[in-house]
C-alpha cells in the first residue's frame, strides 16, 4: 500500500524541541522508522495490522480511502495472504536498496498535497502531522517546508519532494 510510505516522511530541524519517547527516532535508519509508522499502524501491539486496524488508521490520517479502496489497498500488502500485514510485508513497499519507489514517492506526496495542487504548503504539512498524532506548531512547519524548498516560493513541489527522497533528508 503505497500511502502508508508517507508516514515516515520526518526531517530533522535544529530548531525543533526535542521529541518525546512517542515521535519517530530522529537519527535512526531506514528499518527503524518503519517499525515507528508500523508500531502507529499496530494499536494493539500483536505484531501484525489487521484490516481492522489498517481502515481504522488511513481513516483518522484522512486519505479519504473508500471501503473497496481500503480492503483493495491491505489485500494488495497482504502478501501472503493470512489476512495480516506483519512487518516483512510491510516493509516490501521498499527496494532492495531500501529506497522509496518513485511510485510510494508520488503516492506519499499526494498524501501530503491535501487540496491537489501540486504543491506542499506548510498548512497541508501541519495538518497531516496533526492527523498522525504529531504535534508541529506551524512556526514549526514553515521552517521545515523552507528546508527543502529548493526555489523559494514558500512550498514543496513534486521535484523538490523527490529529491529530499533521493538524498535521504526527513520533512518532519
Amino acid at each position: 500500500m503505497s500511502k502508508l510510505s508517507s508516514l515516515q516522511f520526518h526531517h530533522s530541524n535544529s530548531l525543533r524541541k526535542p521529541s518525546p519517547p512517542t515521535n519517530p527516532p530522529l537519527k535512526s535508519n531506514k528499518s527503524e522508522e518503519m517499525k515507528w509508522v508500523f508500531n502507529k499502524f499496530d494499536t494493539n501491539k500483536d505484531g501484525k495490522i489487521s484490516l481492522k486496524e489498517y481502515k481504522a488508521s488511513v481513516g483518522t490520517m484522512g486519505w479519504g480511502l473508500g471501503e473497496t479502496e481500503a480492503v483493495e489497498s491491505f489485500e494488495a500488502m497482504d502478501s501472503d495472504g493470512d489476512g495480516f500485514i506483519d512487518f516483512k510485508e510491510f516493509m516490501e513497499m521498499f527496494n532492495v536498496e531500501g529506497k522509496v519507489k518513485e511510485t510510494e514517492i508520488k503516492s506519499a506526496f499526494q498524501v501530503f498535497d491535501l487540496n491537489g495542487d501540486g504543491k506542499i504548503s506548510a498548512e497541508e504539512l501541519s495538518q497531516v502531522l496533526k492527523s498522525l498524532g504529531e504535534s508541529c506548531s506551524l512556526s514549526a512547519c514553515k521552517k521545515m517546508v523552507t528546508g527543502v524548498d529548493g526555489n523559494g516560493d514558500g512550498f514543496i513541489d513534486f521535484n523538490e519532494f523527490m529529491r529530499m527522497m533521493m538524498n535521504g533528508k526527513k520533512l518532519a
